[in-house]
């Protein structure tokens, strides 16, 4: 990596604690391999998968092949899918440097160019971007290997006649983070990237609409409630971030209202809802010196951000849940995605304030930086065990983990072990169904977790609470790569990589 920024000196904070953070790291960059759909490359570590969805796009006469899967099915869904790759990349934009030290910023680079490679194939025209490769009812009708697969391979996109301002914002800014993370590895890919970024910017913002008015049957598995105004200034903020170049950060400026960037005031932040995402990154631009005339709007989203912040410590005006054991919560079906989502955005604004040498002023009073990281490692310490049943929501992870996830790559034999075909039914009634531990271990997958009331059952068919996904991995790798790196000791506020 090139020097990223300034030293400052060490923080009072103490990282140190019982969890190898370097080897979660590790392992939950592992999930990403297991999820790959194409012809897997040759230092594939993950040996139990093999090459699938060969055919992807073919019937639409465009080539869809690769990418990942989203989750512990075989479909591959844009708008989460580009979701993944901005908080891989974000991670390596605040943490590359922790990363390196790792070793493990090479895999992490080949996981986010996996991504990226699948969305410029999915974005062949400045004005077209294919969102959906499969179908989510005629896929969850079967139980198979993605190696085996007999559903349906359709291909679904938006177009002028048929827009999603909340995907092609998304896979904008997906490709613009990715930009900044190859830019010193591989320009000409970087410059490539940025030139996609710039077409699906343009496209998000000139047709407007929710995607899944346009790819319909997305809705009964990733439905745009949020809408598309959050993702505009998301994609803006992102080719701010990118580029430097000012039309995007007076976007941000003359649109901060109309678009609810200064207005919504969150408790979430996921694939769907991206407010407190884009305030945090405004935030940053404001405290950098950025703001410039549009101080004032930018204040208003750096407001909402740390309504965000105070809400996730329970020290706000109107709180995260948590359960029993300490856990944000927000909703029983993988919960996990907005734990390690809200604890990554915890992280990057503890060290914005700290290079800003500023506290966070919450309704209960002042917060010190260091606060704010030690409840995001609460958070990771939870996940990886430290919780009321000593359990590590990590597959692979600690000696009491998940062993019945449901997923059909890891709970099916591996082709490679058995070449015999699995059919659509037989797959429930043969793998589903049985009692005992999966045959592949799908290691580094963060399942949905707990209840509640910190409560989880280790079953198969417990698919709110046994089902892992991309988007809960993607920000849990900055957040690991932070505590291992243990104190702060760099300028966020400098310029990136």
């Amino acid at each position: 990596m090139a020097p990223l920024f300034l030293v400052l000196g060490i923080l009072p904070l103490t990282l140190a604690g019982g969890h190898d953070y370097g080897a979660a790291l590790s392992k939950s960059i592992l999930f990403f391999e297991a999820q790959r759909s194409g012809y897997l490359p040759k230092n594939q570590r993950v040996q139990w998968r093999g090459n699938s969805g060969l055919n992807d796009g073919k019937i639409s006469g465009v080539d869809l092949v690769g990418g990942y899967y989203d989750a512990g099915d075989n479909v591959k869904f844009g708008l989460p899918m580009a979701f993944t790759i901005t908080m891989m990349s974000w991670s390596i934009i605040e943490y590359g440097t922790q990363m390196g030290s790792s070793g493990e910023l090479g895999n992490v680079l080949d996981a986010i160019k996996w991504g990226t490679d699948y969305l410029i194939k999915a974005h062949p025209q400045p004005y077209v971007l294919y969102g959906e490769v499969g179908d989510g009812d005629t896929d969850h009708y079967c139980w198979q290997r993605p190696e085996d697969m007999t559903t349906s391979r359709a291909a679904y996109k938006i177009d002028p006649s048929h827009p999603g301002s909340d995907l092609a914002g998304e896979t904008a800014g997906a490709m613009a983070a990715a930009s900044i993370v190859f830019h010193r590895y591989n320009p000409a890919y970087s410059a490539e990237l940025l030139k996609h970024a710039y077409q699906l910017f343009d496209f998000a913002d000139k047709y407007r609409g929710k995607y899944d008015g346009s790819i319909t049957l997305a809705q009964k598995y990733y439905r745009s409630v949020s809408g598309y105004a959050d993702e505009l200034l998301w994609a803006a903020a992102w080719m701010y971030k990118a580029t430097n170049n000012q039309y995007y950060l007076n976007y941000l400026g003359k649109n901060g209202d109309a678009l609810g960037g200064t207005g919504w005031a969150m408790t979430e932040f996921g694939w769907d809802v991206k407010y407190a995402g884009v305030q945090t990154l405004v935030a940053k631009f404001l405290m950098a010196g950025k703001g410039g005339g549009y101080a004032p709007v930018f204040e208003k989203y750096q407001e909402k951000a740390e309504f965000f912040m105070c809400s996730c410590l329970g020290k706000g005006t109107r709180n995260a849940q948590r359960t029993p054991g300490g856990l944000i919560f927000r909703q029983r079906w993988n919960n996990m995605q907005f734990v390690t989502s809200a604890s990554f955005l915890l992280t990057v604004y503890s060290d914005y304030l700290s290079s800003a040498r500023k506290s966070l002023k919450c309704a209960s009073g002042y917060v010190s930086p260091s606060e704010l990281l030690s409840f995001a490692k609460s958070q990771v310490d939870y996940i990886l065990g430290d919780n009321p049943r000593s359990t590590s929501y990590m597959v692979g992870y600690g000696n009491n983990y998940p062993k019945q996830v449901h997923h059909r790559a890891s709970s099916i034999v591996s082709y490679k072990v058995n070449p015999s075909f699995v059919s659509c039914r037989g797959g429930y009634s043969t793998w589903f169904s049985r009692k005992s531990s999966d045959p592949n271990l799908l290691t580094g997958a963060l399942v949905g977790g707990s209840d509640a009331y910190d409560n989880f059952a280790d079953q198969r068919d417990n698919y709110e609470q046994t089902e892992p996904a991309t988007y809960n991995n993607a920000p849990f790798l900055g957040i690991l790569a932070r505590l291992h790196g243990g104190h702060s000791g760099y300028n966020q506020l400098l310029p990136g990589i």
